[in-house]
């Protein structure tokens, strides 16, 4: 991109990320990456000596990583190496709810502040446009991977496994989905992830993987089959995103973009798990339905989610 952007953030990192020295992008990394953004922690914003046209604020998800924020006018210190000051969205629209009223009140003061918004899917848009001034501009956001160093480790064979997308705990909604993977008929596996709850290791019938940085990640999830992720939790979709990527079936609920519009035959309404149960067994069953939903993922992320895709839509957007 011809804009210089700046990405403040939690994360422990200055200056840029070279694409070609790793293979750990989770996607707010591929998204600087791709974008060719610089980063910096908010503390080390007076180290920064360049101008750039554009700002973009993460506010961690995590409690401890945002106490040290309360304290900032975090859009001033943007505006300190930037003309423009965006906040991009992490996590739910309700994130900042359960937080202590003078918190809340502060990230409302954010959104009032910055210059425009970046959602994460298109189904968040109103809410934002319901807070702020009517002529902020808020737009979505696409999940997006950075594929340089990944494409040739992938397996070719899919196993008769099924993955769920995340662990037992409300952000996840993992028991929903190990409950309907037993549809499946066949080993079933989750990731470990932040909110692994206590004693999840000893559920009967399900094999955790250790925590893995994103290609291997990649890597290993290719070799399935199935995949289920009924998060109620509305995010950057990032699961379903991968699936369609490695051409993977993936049921899960219809409010995520990636979801949504990558698997469209396998989404369903929120709390549908009737529906999604009789998916599982009509892709486990009908080998054209199962090939029909993997072709389609495919088509869908190159449609949609490719870095080209996602280049154009965030020149459109910051230009």
């Amino acid at each position: 991109m011809d804009l210089k952007i700046i990405f403040l953030s939690q994360k422990g990192l200055f200056g840029g990320i070279n694409r070609n020295n790793t293979t750990h992008l989770p996607v707010d990394l591929a998204q600087q990456t791709i974008l060719q953004a610089d980063n910096c922690h908010y503390s080390q914003i007076n180290k920064v000596t360049k101008r750039y046209d554009v700002c973009i604020l993460l506010i961690p998800k995590t409690e401890q990583d945002r106490n040290s924020l309360y304290n900032l006018d975090i859009v001033a210190e943007g505006k300190k190496v930037a003309d423009k000051v965006w906040f991009m969205q992490e996590g739910p629209t309700w994130i900042f709810q359960d937080l202590p009223l003078h918190q809340q009140f502060w990230h409302y003061n954010v959104l009032a502040e910055v210059d425009g918004i970046l959602c994460e899917n298109k189904t968040d848009i109103p809410y934002f446009r319901g807070l702020v001034d009517e002529n902020k501009p808020i737009w979505d956001i696409p999940s997006v991977m950075v594929e340089d160093h990944i494409k040739d480790t992938l397996n070719t064979v899919k196993e008769e496994k099924v993955m769920i997308g995340g662990n037992f705990c409300r952000w996840y909604g993992g028991f929903d989905s190990y409950m309907i993977a037993h549809e499946f008929n066949c080993p079933i596996f989750a990731p470990s992830m932040g909110r692994k709850i206590k004693n999840e290791d000893q559920i009967e019938n399900l094999t955790h993987f250790p925590y893995m940085e994103w290609g291997i990640w990649i890597k290993t999830l290719s070799s399935f089959k199935y995949a289920i992720h009924l998060m109620p939790t509305i995010a950057a979709g990032t699961f379903a995103n991968n699936c369609g990527y490695l051409g993977i079936p993936c049921i899960g609920y219809d409010k995520a973009d990636t979801q949504r519009i990558i698997h469209p035959d396998l989404s369903v309404d929120f709390g549908d798990l009737e529906k999604a149960k009789k998916l599982a067994k009509k892709l486990r069953l009908d080998k054209d339905f199962y090939l029909s939903c993997s072709k389609t993922a495919k088509k869908n992320y190159n449609k949609h989610f490719s870095e080209e895709k996602f280049i154009n839509h965030m020149n459109k957007i910051l230009s």
